[in-house]
C-alpha cells in the first residue's frame, strides 16, 4: 500500500484485492460480541470535511473508533474556516496537534492530492470525496459488495471482478463515484458501461476505460449488476434534462427494467436515493438491492484502509484471529 489514498486510479490489481481482502477479514469483528480492534489504540485519526456529509463521515468515525482509535470530527461550519481560515492553517493546526492520518472530503476537486503533497502535514491522507473528482472509498465499498454478492464472500477472497460487466446509469457529469468506479473496476478487470443522458456524459468520456451508451433498455440484460447514480443539484449550474418525469421515463429503473436483469444481477446506489426518479420503491426496497449492504461494507472498507495505512501492509487475518482467540 501507498502512504495516502487519494484516487482509485492509483490502486494497482494487488493493492485493491488486498484491501478487499482485509476488509472480508474487519467484517468478521461485526459478528463479534465486542467489535472493537486494538490496532489504532493511541493513534489520533482527524476526519476533515469541509464539505456536508452523513453517510461517508458515520462511516469512517465508526471505522476509526472499532480500530479504537482517538477519533478528532472537523466540520467547516462554525470553524474559523468560515471565517476566512485556508486548507493550509488548517493542515498546519492539525499538523501542531499530532494528528496520525486526516480524512478529507472537499468542495474543490484536487484539496485532498494538495493537503497530500504539500508539506503542510506528515501523515497520511485519506480522500472522502472532492468535488466531482474521486471518492476511493465509495468504489471500493462497491466493488467489495460486487464481489460477496456475484462471486460469493469465502470464494472471492484473492480473486477480482474479471469478466462481470458492471453498468453505472445516471448523472456521469458530475459523479466522483462513477469516476472512481470506472477506474477501480477497470483495475479489476471489470467491464464497464456508462449510460448517461448525452448532456450528462463528461467531455473526454471516450479516453476513459469503459463502454458509453444511451440506451438503458439495451444494456440490462447483459449486466452483473447495475449501480443507480444519484442527479447531483447541487452541483448543476444548468438544465441538463427537460423533466423529471422524462429523466425517469428513459433512465429510471423500475420493477419492469428490473425484470430484464438476469436473476443473478444485483441493483446498487451510492445513496442518498431519489426515489420515484433515478429508482422506484419496488425497486430500491427489493431484495436485489444492495443499498444497506453498501453501507455496512462501507465500514469493513474504511476500517482495512486506515489499518493497512497506519497498522500495516499484511493483510490482518492474522491480527483479527489473533484478538478473537484472547
Amino acid at each position: 500500500m501507498m502512504r495516502h489514498l487519494i484516487s482509485a486510479a492509483d490502486l494497482t490489481r494487488d493493492d485493491a484485492v488486498l484491501i478487499l481482502d482485509t476488509a472480508e477479514e474487519m467484517a468478521r469483528v461485526a459478528d463479534r460480541p465486542i467489535r472493537k480492534l486494538p490496532t489504532l489504540r493511541g493513534r489520533t485519526i482527524c476526519n476533515l470535511f469541509f464539505e456536508d456529509s452523513t453517510r461517508t463521515r458515520i462511516s469512517f468515525e465508526a471505522a476509526e473508533k472499532r480500530l479504537s482509535a482517538d477519533v478528532i470530527n472537523f466540520t467547516a461550519k462554525g470553524s474559523s474556516v468560515s471565517k476566512g481560515e485556508s486548507l493550509k492553517d488548517t493542515a498546519q493546526t492539525l499538523e501542531a496537534m499530532g494528528v496520525d492520518a486526516v480524512v478529507i472530503r472537499h468542495s474543490a476537486s484536487g484539496a485532498p492530492y494538495r493537503l497530500a503533497t504539500s508539506g503542510w502535514i506528515d501523515a497520511p491522507v485519506v480522500n472522502a470525496g472532492d468535488g466531482t473528482h474521486q471518492h476511493p472509498t465509495q468504489a471500493l465499498l462497491d466493488a467489495f459488495t460486487m464481489r460477496r454478492r456475484l462471486v460469493g464472500r469465502d470464494a472471492g477472497l484473492g480473486r477480482d471482478l474479471a469478466g462481470k460487466r458492471i453498468t453505472l446509469v445516471g448523472d456521469v457529469l458530475h459523479s466522483r463515484v462513477a469516476r472512481s468506479n470506472v477506474d477501480l473496476l477497470h483495475t479489476l478487470g471489470a467491464e464497464v458501461t456508462l449510460v448517461a443522458p448525452p448532456t450528462l456524459v463528461p467531455v473526454g468520456v471516450e479516453t476513459w476505460p469503459c463502454e458509453i451508451s444511451y440506451d438503458l433498455d439495451r444494456v440490462l440484460p447483459k449486466s452483473d449488476a447495475v449501480m443507480m447514480l444519484r442527479v447531483q443539484r447541487e452541483r448543476m449550474n444548468a438544465a441538463f434534462f427537460p423533466t423529471e418525469r422524462e429523466y425517469s421515463r428513459r433512465y429510471g429503473l423500475d420493477g419492469d427494467r428490473m425484470a430484464k436483469m438476469p436473476e443473478h444481477a444485483i441493483v446498487m446506489h451510492p445513496g442518498p436515493m431519489v426515489r420515484g426518479m433515478e429508482i422506484t420503491a419496488e425497486v430500491a426496497d427489493s431484495d436485489r438491492c444492495t443499498v444497506v449492504e453498501q453501507v455496512a461494507n462501507g465500514v469493513s472498507i474504511r476500517m482495512a484502509v486506515l489499518y493497512l495505512l497506519l497498522g500495516g501492509n499484511d493483510s490482518a487475518v492474522t491480527h483479527t484471529r489473533t484478538e478473537e482467540n484472547k
